[in-house]
């Protein structure tokens, strides 16, 4: 089965202009190079590591699997994912107040 870059390349495109991101802002915090994602956000059909996807993933606050899951056209696993790193992101401020609140006296 092929893979849908074009998916991917709107996907990043979105998710670059909802956090008002750059390229080279991306760049950076991926670890891609501006060239590779270029490349990527314009969907040239090239193969792409898993590590390169998983990068460009957690950059956008994805989970890592999250690109390859477009790829693949398995988005429902993807929205799968996202509900399941906000419910641990979720569980992780819910802790972190329950902490301060022991720490400060306060219910």
């Amino acid at each position: 089965m092929s893979k849908d870059w074009q998916a991917v390349a709107d996907a990043i495109n979105t998710r670059v202009a909802d956090l008002d991101m750059t390229q080279a802002e991306l760049a950076s915090k991926s670890t891609v190079s501006t060239a590779t994602l270029r490349e990527i956000q314009h969907g040239v059909g090239k193969k792409r590591s898993p590590r390169t996807l998983a990068a460009i993933s957690e950059a956008l606050g994805w989970s890592s699997r999250h690109l390859e899951d477009i790829a693949s056209g398995d988005a429902e696993l993807g929205d799968q994912d996202r509900v399941s790193q906000l419910e641990a992101s979720l569980a992780e401020l819910t802790e972190r107040v329950a902490r301060i609140e022991r720490a400060t006296g306060s219910d």
